[in-house]
């Protein structure tokens, strides 16, 4: 009897508390419906010297178990911190991956608007310094600044001209939203000075992006999360889409901040009619991939990413953001089971896909390859 193919999912965890728990024994499940060994684990539990690794699993009564593992014969990188146990791991080439290690947010929104792949999707961008504020305020409505590595809608202002005033709106760190208005561009300038002082996350920088119209239902901000992923076969393939609508008067849409997700047809179709969102669904699709493209080429193999995109009120597509590690609750959210499973098993059938057609190369192994 063949022995089973072995998938690690390395992840953050402290004693048995683990970084989003409901997706890490999902996917732990969907690689055991798919005949691997499949398990968490974190930097500390791996023995290189000895060749062993403690892995965890889900626990029959819930919570979770853990015992000795085999050594993977590729590895899942859910890890979101970049604390230097974690790195070192990382780049020690310890593993084989099936997800490279990617940049920060603001090399990457550097990288795609200088590419004249995807250049056309890319809102005008730059790091924060004094000034900046001030200057992309000359040219656009509404300006954004936020982290170059936050999440979840902190930290991030939408700075918009109304009549004679300038409105700010945003939600701190701990995502408390915070409002203030001034009659000149200066005192935007020194407020945001303040901001990007006091709400910084860890050491980064704040990027000050040119302002979308995303208001496609007036006064609610809305932009679809895409998924693109690796499938069965290794190519790239959009496992679906969907709607986030942010809450009356929130500058954000994240449904950390309140949001609520809505299918893309229904939504988009209100303001475009079938024909146009159809036009404009085929755009996004066409950007996820030639996107995945540029950054796989730059970054090495990739498995995933989430879009953050942007549809504005005249139906352009842009791109807000790019994720390497997504989540995928929209589709839950939406009562989108099926595509919900399809997005949490693809991982693991692209890890198999790696192992079986020889892309892994394990040291005393069962596979080896390029």
């Amino acid at each position: 009897m063949s022995k089973k193919p072995v998938i690690g999912i390395l992840t953050w965890r402290e004693g048995k508390r683990f970084g989003e728990p409901g997706y890490l024994r999902r996917l732990v499940t969907a690689g055991k419906r798919m005949g691997a060994e499949t398990f968490l684990f974190s930097h500390q539990d791996v023995n290189t010297a000895e060749k062993k690794i403690r892995g965890f699993v889900p626990a029959k009564g819930g919570g979770w178990e853990s015992r000795l593992f085999p050594w993977p014969e590729v590895v899942i990188d859910r890890y979101r911190k970049r604390e230097d146990a974690y790195m070192r791991l990382r780049h020690g080439g310890v593993f084989q991956f099936a997800n490279s290690p990617f940049g920060k947010k603001w090399m990457v929104t550097e990288l795609l608007a200088k590419d004249d792949r995807v250049k056309r999707w890319i809102p005008e961008t730059y790091v924060y310094a004094k000034g900046k504020v001030k200057a992309m305020l000359d040219r656009y409505p509404i300006v954004y600044v936020k982290p170059g590595n936050g999440t979840g809608g902190r930290s991030i202002v939408k700075i918009s001209q109304a009549g004679k005033h300038f409105l700010i709106q945003g939600r701190d760190r701990r995502l408390q939203r915070r409002k203030a208005s001034f009659a000149t561009r200066d005192g935007v300038e020194s407020w945001i000075q303040k901001w990007v002082r006091e709400q910084r996350i860890r050491d980064g920088n704040f990027l000050v992006q040119q302002g979308l119209d995303l208001s496609l239902v007036p006064g609610r901000v809305a932009d679809v999360r895409l998924l693109i992923q690796k499938n069965s076969a290794g190519e790239w393939e959009v496992t679906g889409s969907g709607v986030r609508l942010g809450e009356t008067g929130s500058s954000i849409s994240n449904l950390h901040g309140g949001g609520k997700a809505i299918s893309f047809q229904s939504f988009v179709g209100k303001r475009f009619g079938p024909e146009r969102t159809k036009l404009i669904q085929q755009e996004c699709h066409r950007m996820a991939h030639e996107i995945a493209s540029v950054l796989e080429e730059k970054f090495g193999r990739m498995m995933e990413f989430g879009l953050d995109v942007g549809v504005d009120v005249a139906g352009r597509v842009w791109l807000i953001e790019v994720n390497p590690k997504p989540g995928r609750e929209i589709f839950r959210q939406m009562g989108d089971t099926r595509t919900y499973e399809e997005a949490i098993a693809r991982p693991v059938s692209f890890a198999l896909h790696l192992i079986n057609s020889g892309q892994v190369q394990t040291k005393g192994g069962r596979k080896t390859g390029a």
